[in-house]
């Protein structure tokens, strides 16, 4: 088992991931006054019963189960949970333990942070992209009015446990979207990540193993540094600018993408605007665009729709003073946050990248 541990909390990973949270829970069970799972239907069926099965001694709980989909990270779920764990006696000695992918771990998370102005969470992700990006760091949320993640917290768990298991319970589609995070983590701060990732080894090998962990440490090593997204982490948004906007734009749609598609268009995206924007030489831009189409192909959009998620983006939390910000690439492995980008700009950037030739 690796254990990656940061100031805000500590990440294990491996099979002995329960062996680990039992050995913890046999010391802290006093602590607490009552314990929920949070899980929605899908890892309610498959995942919630790996848990139970492996954890000694758990005792008493109760299992909050949701939906599942991006529509449940509302404020509607939110207050129907504030509600059940009012109902179930809830206090803030209680622990919520979420198991699922990235919506349970930001909801859940965000439920904890503000019952009762915040009681204790761990996190047991059982998605690739939960596994390497959501569940670690300790951001939380739910969206608004369609705007991802409007509504949120900075408030670390006590701890996030990864079981490599849980991924035999996803469909291609889903290792493929969390397979973008992995990538990503590559262009924004090693290259040598990103090439070994794009080799796309089979997901049972341990090489395959080696890739996520070498995602967890970078994630893990940006928050250590800047927790609150001051400016470093901000390099871990690369993407999810247009990615975002895409995802909302498209939810609830026969074109809806998962977050990881989302992500993996808005790379391709933003690459090109890093090449307008003259930070990323033109043919190392070319060649990493081409890589990312080659792996999740591409998506064309009507001139309205691109003039939609223009609209869309106009309301994303990294911009100030009315002025789109983003984290863009100055070459492979080195990313920088915050550079404004006229709306000009990133117009030309969607046009070359999204509108049929």
């Amino acid at each position: 088992m690796m254990q990656i541990r940061t100031n805000q909390h500590p990440v294990f990973i491996g099979d002995e991931v329960f062996d680990q949270f039992s050995e913890w829970w046999s010391g802290h069970s006093h602590s607490f006054s009552s314990v929920f799972i949070l899980a929605d239907t899908n890892t309610h069926d498959q995942c919630v019963p790996i848990f139970l099965r492996e954890i000694q001694g758990f005792g008493d709980f109760e299992i909050l189960e949701v939906e599942e989909g991006e529509e449940i990270k509302s404020i509607e779920v939110l207050h129907n949970l504030w509600q059940a764990l009012a109902s179930l006696g809830a206090d803030r000695r209680s622990l919520i333990i979420n198991i699922g992918g990235g919506v349970i771990t930001d909801l859940g998370g965000f439920l904890a942070a503000t019952y009762m102005r915040g009681i204790a969470y761990v996190n047991f992700p059982t998605s690739l992209l939960a596994q390497v990006d959501a569940s670690v760091g300790g951001k939380t949320g739910i969206n608004v009015d369609g705007i991802k993640n409007l509504a949120g917290s900075f408030y670390p768990p006590l701890g996030v446990y990864i079981y490599p298991g849980f991924l035999s319970t996803l469909d291609p589609r889903e290792i493929k979207s969390g397979y973008a995070e992995v990538l990503k983590h590559g262009l924004i701060a090693n290259k040598d990540h990103f090439h070994a990732a794009m080799r796309l080894p089979d997901t049972d090998t341990p090489a395959f193993q080696d890739l996520i962990q070498v995602s967890i440490g970078i994630k893990a090593e940006i928050v250590e540094r800047d927790f609150k997204e001051s400016g470093l982490r901000k390099v871990l948004n690369f993407g999810h600018t247009i990615g975002h906007a895409l995802e909302a734009y498209f939810l609830g749609s026969p074109r809806e993408m998962t977050h990881g598609e989302a992500v993996a268009f808005g790379m391709m995206a933003e690459i090109t605007l890093s090449k307008i924007k003259g930070l990323l030489q033109g043919d190392i831009a070319d060649e990493l665009r081409d890589s990312l189409q080659n792996l999740y192909g591409r998506t064309f959009l009507e001139p309205t729709e691109i003039d939609a998620l223009l609209d869309i983006m106009r309301s994303d939390k990294k911009n100030e003073k009315g002025e789109f910000r983003f984290t863009l690439l100055k070459a492979p492995g080195f990313a920088e946050p915050d550079i404004p980008v006229s709306r000009p700009e990133v117009l030309d950037a969607l046009k070359i990248t999204f509108i049929a030739p």
